[in-house]
């Protein structure tokens, strides 16, 4: 099946009444012009959460559960997207369109879905039959209750079984290639032709799947000695190991909502974790995690935990992943790492301690600025000046990689300290590395800290986050900006104000009826979470003709920052001299704000 349109969607929201389909679950009472009533997500004696009409989205003010009339669906029921979609358009008594030329699903890729499927079936029904398979699984502690949730199963010590039952003929041959499930060996003149066998053999078998739930590939461990310990599916039109998270699936199953995810190495990790009731564990495939990962991680939850064995591959790992999560830290999220005891991983740990011990060691995780500067002072000595110089060089380019914003800022801080320095000399010297002066490299330090006033409004956050807040309460409020003042924004260097910029423009392009319909366009954006998070903030502001004027107002004020902020450049400039073009537009940018060019020194 292909894609479901976004037009479909956006109807879908406009004809379900979210009150209405909170209600039929969970008893509301009428409080003013929103509902509330005890959270169905996390137990509570006094209401918490709230049932908006006018925005068509729900908020839990006590455990943070959020969302629109879909995500309550998904949440509730535990149903995927589509899932959802249906059980909507079920209600509605209307057939759910798909986009038949979808990019990358076509129908060949639906039969290799219910292929994987069927020969999942066949390794948990193998692993039911074999003894010495279910003996390896028993004395690795798993019960049958997590055999089943997780599909696990066992591929027969046999060169041919799945190439015999799967695939007798040759277009089904090549369906078990495509799904790589069998490998084909080079064909050479003896041999007469191709000749394929089974890729899996003698292995426990873990079923990785998707956000849908359904089998994209697997993972085989050896049960005796052998190499590969662990033999991954290889690429192929359903699965990319760059992207995927063993677990993610059954994590998401969960009835309360997702608060953090722990990202391990190993598949048996991850399942004696959720064994264990750690259920919110997943495990990366044989690979480092990657940027691609963490955007999916960050589209679920708000905290990661990255637990690494304590040996010296442990330490090297951890600190790849540290290089790879630098890019999406930022305020509202958090990174840490733990370091597991010598010699002990997360399966043989959380089997020795139990529960509440592990998760304790969790609650004490190295946060990621923490773990950065341990990293760093272990390559510096800082008790003396060469030392120190040393850890700010090696410090730059890593920090040039958090995005602009308070998280930045306060990392910057917490470097500074390390080195006895203040943060604004220390980014002083950073900008000048950067700019090219002697000792420098351009283009490797972060961008400097730009004058903050434009950010600072009335204690209700700042300009950038009133705006995206005012777009999200009152989606009309796009059409108080012109597309050119739209356009404008792209020069202003407040935190955020790319995403101001993009949601402003898509609004314009396709207006938006409701707070829930923008956020289901966003559902797929890294940005999604933190607009769902300001989605459930109160606006003081409650007339749309006030709105209006506030957004109009608060655009005209981020613009404004932008020219003072080039007077301030050019006049610092005019102490050494400025060209006649900068002069004259000097004088332009001060004759409109209603100054005179202040005369040269010694005139």
């Amino acid at each position: 099946m292909g894609r479901i349109p976004q037009t479909f969607i956006d109807e879908l929201l406009a004809r379900t009444d979210i009150v209405e389909l909170v209600g039929s679950r969970v008893p509301l009472k009428k409080a003013g012009h929103e509902f509330k009533a005890c959270c169905p997500f996390h137990s509570e004696k006094t209401p918490s959460f709230w049932v908006s009409p006018a925005k068509q989205f729900y908020h839990c003010f006590g455990c943070g559960a959020h969302g629109t009339a879909l995500g309550f669906v998904m949440n509730f029921d535990r149903l995927s997207f589509p899932e959802a979609v249906e059980e909507l358009a079920t209600r509605l008594g209307i057939d759910v369109p798909r986009e038949l030329d979808s990019p990358g699903r076509s129908p060949a890729d639906e039969d290799l879905y219910e292929l994987m499927g069927r020969v999942a079936r066949f390794y948990a029904e193998a692993l039911s039959r074999d003894a010495r398979a279910r003996a390896y699984v028993t004395q690795r502690g798993l019960g049958r209750e997590i055999l089943d949730r997780f599909m696990i199963g066992y591929a027969p010590d046999s060169w041919n079984e799945i190439l015999r039952r799967f695939g007798p003929d040759e277009s089904r041959r090549q369906r078990l290639l495509a799904a790589g499930l069998i490998v084909e060996r080079e064909r050479t003149a003896s041999q007469g032709g191709d000749r394929c066998y089974d890729r899996f053999r003698d292995r426990i078998m873990f079923p990785i799947r998707d956000a849908r739930g359904r089998v994209i590939a697997f993972g085989g461990r050896v049960i005796d000695q052998g190499e590969p310990k662990y033999l991954n599916s290889p690429e192929t039109p359903l699965f990319h190991k760059g992207r995927e998270l063993y677990a993610l699936h059954e994590a998401r199953q969960l009835r309360a909502p997702l608060r953090r995810l722990l990202v391990v190495e190993g598949y048996m990790d991850a399942v004696r974790l959720h064994q264990a009731g750690i259920a919110y564990a997943v495990a990366t495939l044989g690979t480092a995690t990657t940027a691609e990962h963490l955007k999916r991680i960050f589209r679920v939850v708000s905290e990661v935990v990255f637990a690494f064995d304590g040996d010296r591959a442990g330490r090297a790992a951890a600190w790849r992943a540290l290089q790879n999560a630098l890019p999406e830290a930022r305020e509202g999220r958090e990174i840490r790492f733990l370091f597991l005891p010598e010699g002990e991983d997360p399966d043989s740990l959380v089997g020795t301690e139990g529960r509440e011990a592990f998760e304790q060691r969790l609650d004490a995780a190295l946060p990621l600025s923490e773990y950065l500067v341990h990293e760093l002072s272990g390559q510096a000595e800082l008790s003396h000046a060469d030392g120190r110089a040393r850890f700010a060089e090696l410090a730059r380019p890593l920090a040039a990689r958090v995005p602009d914003g308070l998280y930045r800022e306060l990392l910057l801080e917490r470097l500074a300290r390390e080195i006895r320095l203040p943060p604004e000399r220390l980014l002083a010297l950073w900008t000048s590395a950067a700019a090219g002066t002697p000792g420098g490299k351009a283009g490797v330090g972060p961008s400097p800290v730009r004058p903050a006033r434009a950010r600072e409004s009335a204690g209700r956050g700042s300009l950038v986050r009133q705006a995206v807040r005012t777009l999200l309460h009152f989606p009309g409020t796009a059409q108080a900006v012109s597309s050119e003042k739209c356009a404008a924004l792209a020069q202003v260097r407040d935190p955020g104000v790319e995403i101001l910029r993009e949601l402003l423009e898509a609004l314009q392009k396709r207006p938006a009826q409701s707070t829930a319909q923008i956020l289901e366009r966003w559902r797929e954006h890294p940005a999604h979470e933190r607009l769902a998070r300001l989605a459930g903030e109160e606006n003081l502001v409650t007339d749309p003709r006030a709105a209006a004027a506030e957004f109009s107002n608060a655009v005209e004020k981020l613009l404004d920052s932008v020219e003072r902020q080039r007077i301030e450049e050019l006049l610092a400039q005019s102490e050494t001299g400025l060209g006649p073009e900068e002069e004259l537009e000097l004088r332009r940018l001060m004759s409109r704000r209603g100054g005179a060019r202040p005369a040269a020194p010694g005139h």
